[in-house]
C-alpha cells in the first residue's frame, strides 16, 4: 500500500490507485502534499533529499513532501510523513492546493495536485537518512536569493511553491 498513490481529477476526486513509480513514469495526476515548517525566528526548515531517491536526489526542498496513503486524509499523511522523514511532530495548518506538472530526470514526470501545509516549531529534526541527507534553516529572502543563483539545486515543486509561501508568511 505504501507504494500506491491516489489518482485524482483536477477537482481532487479520487479515481483510482497506481504504483508510485508508474504514476511518475506515465505523468498521471495524483494527490500529494508539501509541508513547510518554520522556527520561532521565522526561518524555514529545508531538507536535502537523500541520495538514492528515484528522482530529485540530493536536491534541497521544503521540510517534507510526499503522498497520502490510499484512504488516508491528506492532513494525516502530512503529519505522518513529517514525523517519519524529519522526526518532528507539530500542528499543521492547511494553506492551499495547486496543480503542477514538471519533467524530471530519468524520463519521469511529476503531475500532482499538491496540498500545502504550514507549521511552526523549534523542535530539533531527527532525519531519516533514507529520506533526507541533510537539513538547514534559512530565511525566505536567503532561500529566494539562493534559488536565483542555484536553481538546479532545488526541487521543481519547491521553486513553484516559494513565491506563494513568501507572500503568505511575509518576508
Amino acid at each position: 500500500m505504501n507504494d500506491q498513490v491516489v489518482l485524482v481529477t483536477e477537482n481532487d476526486e479520487a479515481i483510482g490507485l497506481m504504483p508510485k513509480l508508474e504514476a511518475h513514469e506515465k505523468g498521471v495526476l495524483h494527490r500529494a502534499f508539501s509541508v513547510f515548517i518554520f522556527n520561532s525566528k521565522n526561518e524555514m526548515l529545508l531538507q536535502r533529499r537523500a541520495f538514492g531517491k528515484y528522482h530529485s536526489e540530493g536536491l534541497w526542498s521544503n521540510t517534507c513532501c510526499s503522498h497520502p496513503l490510499p484512504g488516508e486524509a491528506v492532513h494525516d499523511g502530512a503529519v505522518r510523513r513529517l514525523r517519519e522523514e524529519m522526526g518532528i511532530e507539530t500542528d499543521l495548518e492547511f494553506l492551499y492546493t495547486f496543480q503542477y506538472r514538471a519533467d524530471l530526470e530519468n524520463g519521469l514526470t511529476e503531475n500532482e495536485l499538491d496540498h500545502v501545509f504550514f507549521g511552526v516549531t523549534d523542535a530539533t529534526p531527527a532525519i531519516d537518512p533514507a529520506e533526507a541527507s541533510d537539513y538547514k534553516y534559512l530565511t525566505v529572502p536567503e532561500i529566494q536569493a539562493d534559488i536565483a543563483q542555484n536553481p538546479h539545486a532545488y526541487t521543481e515543486w519547491f521553486k513553484i511553491c516559494m513565491p506563494v509561501i513568501a507572500r503568505r508568511i511575509g518576508d
